[in-house]
């Protein structure tokens, strides 16, 4: 089944209705009603009763996000959300490897108990701990400098926050977080695939799929670094959509 998303953000956020000077339009957003005069909602098209939001110009009519720009929101969003679960979960690693480099020593005997008592039980399933990947790397960490931990732990922060500011940006469809996701993800490509040269997982592979998509996405869509014909070209865009948002709503041909 056809998910209507206008009328569904509608049905959410209430219709947006718009009173163009214009009598041609006018005309055909506004009817009279046994309960009351009625507007042409903008978004979805379905009239609502009341008076309108907003009255002017057609060409200063609110640019509601409708049809192409409402899916292009939507997507943004999805990011966001993408962005900020990454962020969220950046700081908690960070959080680990601060507590970490202040209980070394601790955390260290810990684990060493533990691997002596999982040790005959891994041995029974033919697999040996001693040459694990995994545990040779964390038996590696324990070996790292106090300082050097913290510095880490403040690296993951940074990019925590890095990551937390594009979520927020795109969320609200700033031009200035576009840019932002656009160098900041594609700066961490070249280390995403040198990262499939060491190790290939399904969720490498994902994180990399889904990382160039955005890039290319975001900076084709959006007009960004003078692609397609840049901010003049999408500003021209968002200018011509309110005229062309009250004339499709009018039902006449822009």
């Amino acid at each position: 089944m056809k998910i209507d998303w206008d009328r569904r953000t509608c049905a959410r956020k209430g219709h947006v209705t718009y009173a163009p000077d214009d009598p041609r339009l006018r005309v055909r957003l506004h009817a009279q009603t046994a309960l009351g005069e009625v507007w042409r909602c903008l978004r979805c098209g379905d009239f609502a009763l009341g008076e309108p939001h907003g009255s002017g110009p057609a060409d200063e009519a609110p640019l509601v996000p409708r049809g192409k720009v409402l899916r292009d929101l939507f997507i943004l969003r999805f990011l966001a959300i993408e962005r900020a679960v990454r962020g969220v979960f950046i700081v908690l690693v960070a959080i680990a490897v601060w507590k970490f480099s202040n209980s070394q020593d601790a955390v260290r005997r810990l684990f060493n108990q533990n691997l002596d008592v999982f040790r005959p039980v891994f041995r029974h399933f033919h697999y040996d701990l001693d040459h694990s990947p995994v545990v040779d790397s964390i038996q590696k960490a324990f070996g790292y400098r106090h300082s050097t931990l913290l510095l880490v732990a403040a690296l993951l922060l940074a990019y925590a926050l890095i990551e937390l500011i594009e979520a927020g940006g795109l969320w609200y469809a700033k031009r200035w977080a576009e840019y932002l996701t656009v160098v900041a993800t594609a700066a961490f490509l070249p280390l995403e695939i040198y990262e499939l040269t060491e190790h290939i997982s399904w969720l490498k592979i994902a994180t990399l799929v889904l990382n160039i998509l955005a890039v290319l996405y975001i900076a084709l869509a959006k007009r960004l670094f003078g692609l397609r014909g840049g901010r003049r070209k999408f500003d021209e865009e968002r200018h011509s959509a309110s005229l062309m948002e009250v004339e499709e709503s009018a039902g006449v041909a822009a």
